[in-house]
């Protein structure tokens, strides 16, 4: 889609921009040099200037490099809440010139096991309510341990960068026990402090990284039941970062409230690279507490908050919402499933608020297609963005389609990822050259309307949406079929009011286990096999799967009969 026939393209905003050719790390140093006292994260009472967030940066590079052997290309597994320790190995983990590979906190051992095998990461920085997850992986260096087993963990204990004695309203009641608790762990071979490898302060490499050097490895649930890891560059996050803030006029004086988890690609970008290339000012919450959040926008005069529609939905139906100043709110963004009509009206009308809605995925590192700010339109993708291209396909024969067909939504641009990390397969699939260009089939179908809007039709992967997060039906019905009583197993997506989407699992139990095993004894088994989000809120028992000639589930025919048979609910009352 060309930006010429965008007649509604924001004033102000270039077709293209001019990206630096600099590394993510060269921010903090640079924000650290022009504006040293200020507050770069704001967290349950305390307060990181950009100068000490700079010194705690390079220190754990120093310490990763000259203590660890962490190499340049090499990769260190994240796993923790949001809290300022997260910002500083994120970041350390760059300078050192390595790449991060940022874990859901909520993984299962199994599901960490492979993230640590697929990525060969040899080190991991965790939280110490993580560690217990994380130490059976541990086998510290010897002559009896392979080359990608995990080595080493740095842990940090959320309370360690905590006031001692920090004013009673900026650590109010809400905040979780697991922040607050003191250091639990005991040493061990192979673990070591995260405190006391900055207390070191060794000195961090000469260079920084180049802007094409990978800086981080997200992960996205497979198609096939196997996570791939988007390969990112500095450069690839960055035009996505930049094309962000120009798009929504964020500037240095801006201050962000980053609540959704740093570790998914929307937290990521929008609670942590955005502020931080801006030198801007993050207040953070660890965990989402609707109440936290408003006094928070009132106290910090909080300007832009990115967040999921389920977490504004559950937000402005809180009492707190309409008992607090959200005055300061310019900048309401957010993605991953549409805002529902009701909503997004008592925004405009109650609160003065405007929901900017977009589109990005984990390979385009979260910003991709935006709403224009003066005029978006409601549950839509939003139109192109500088220097993106993209396009609707016919998903066989990969041709152009004319404005209103439905098709594949394909894309590109400086924030497409480099491929999937030792996946050629998956490359292959997803890549295709048109027009002389590279371009990523998102698996999303969608239709372009007349003004270059881009609209969400359907799917052409099986996937759920829960609260943001993907979750792929092949990768839980494949730990779903371990289940002793298990005989066939197909997994839906039904709606959520709040979450937007739900996962089902509907199950044929083999003969034995008939009668004998309950719904919620599955749902129970299934919280300990998987991450909560992707873990059925719904199971069903039934006697066949209905299939096709070939023998194949009918999948999407089982999904629109549980759609409508379970009638979404209405969306809650915003008081």
């Amino acid at each position: 889609m060309s930006t010429s026939s965008l007649p509604y393209w924001p004033k102000g905003v270039p077709r293209t921009l001019s990206l630096p050719q600099v590394p993510l790390t060269h921010y903090v140093q640079v924000a650290a040099e022009r504006f040293p006292n200020k507050p770069a994260v704001i967290f349950c009472g305390s307060t990181l200037s950009y100068a000490t967030l700079h010194a705690r940066v390079d220190a754990l590079a120093g310490y990763l490099t000259h203590r660890l052997g962490v190499q340049r290309g090499d990769r260190v597994l994240l796993m923790s809440q949001n809290c300022p320790q997260y910002v500083a190995a994120y970041y350390g983990i760059m300078r050192a010139g390595a790449v991060v590979v940022p874990v859901n906190a909520m993984c299962t051992p199994s599901e960490i096991r492979y993230y640590l095998q697929d990525s060969g990461a040899r080190v991991a920085m965790v939280a110490q309510e993580l560690l217990p997850l994380v130490m059976p992986l541990l086998q510290p260096a010897d002559a009896n341990v392979g080359a990608n087993a995990l080595q080493a963990v740095l842990v940090h204990a959320y309370s360690e960068g905590l006031p001692a004695q920090p004013a009673s309203d900026e650590v109010p009641d809400e905040v979780p026990d697991v922040v607050l608790a003191l250091r639990q762990w005991t040493e061990a071979p192979g673990l070591h402090g995260l405190e006391e490898a900055i207390a070191q302060a060794l000195p961090a490499p000469a260079e920084h990284p180049r802007s094409d050097d990978l800086c981080v490895l997200p992960y996205t649930s497979g198609t096939t039941g196997h996570p791939k890891g988007c390969m990112h560059t500095h450069a690839t996050v960055l035009a996505s970062n930049m094309a962000a803030q120009v798009w929504r006029s964020m500037h240095m004086d801006s201050v962000f409230l980053a609540v959704a988890p740093l570790f998914h690609m929307l937290g990521m970008q929008g609670g942590l690279n955005v502020p931080i290339t801006l030198g801007a000012t993050v207040v953070m919450l660890p965990r989402w507490h609707a109440a936290s959040a408003a006094r928070l926008i009132e106290q910090h005069r909080v300007t832009t908050w990115s967040a999921p529609p389920a977490m504004l939905i559950d937000f402005f139906a809180s009492p707190a919402a309409a008992q607090r100043d959200l005055s300061s709110l310019s900048t309401l963004a957010g993605g991953g499933a549409a805002m529902p009509e009701t909503v997004a009206n008592l925004l405009q009308t109650r609160f003065g608020i405007t929901y900017n809605e977009a589109y990005g995925m984990t390979e385009t590192a979260s910003f991709l297609l935006g709403n224009p700010p003066a005029r978006g339109k409601r549950q839509c993708l939003g139109v192109i963005t500088p220097g993106v291209d993209a396009r609707i396909v016919d998903p066989e024969t990969l041709r152009e389609l004319p404005v209103g067909e439905v098709g594949e939504l394909v894309t590109h641009g400086a924030q497409l990822m480099r491929g999937y990390w030792l996946n050629e397969q998956a490359n292959q699939s997803s890549f295709f050259e048109l027009d002389g260009q590279m371009f990523f089939r998102t698996g999303d179908l969608a239709s372009v309307d007349e003004e270059g809007y881009f609209f969400m039709r359907d799917r052409l992967k099986r996937m759920v949406n829960v609260s943001g997060f993907k979750v792929w039906p092949a990768e839980v019905e494949n730990t779903l079929y371990e289940h002793p009583a298990v005989h066939e197993a197909c997994v839906i997506a039904v709606p959520d009011d709040k979450r937007g989407e739900n996962v089902m699992a509907l199950l044929v139990l083999k003969p034995a286990f008939q009668g004998k095993v309950t719904e919620q004894a599955v749902i129970d088994w299934s919280r300990e096999q998987m991450a909560a989000y992707k873990t059925p809120r719904i199971v069903r028992f039934v006697a066949t799967l209905p299939k096709s000639g070939t023998g194949k589930i009918l999948w999407r025919q089982l999904q629109e009969q549980e759609r409508a048979r379970l009638a979404a609910p209405s969306v809650p009352n915003i008081p």
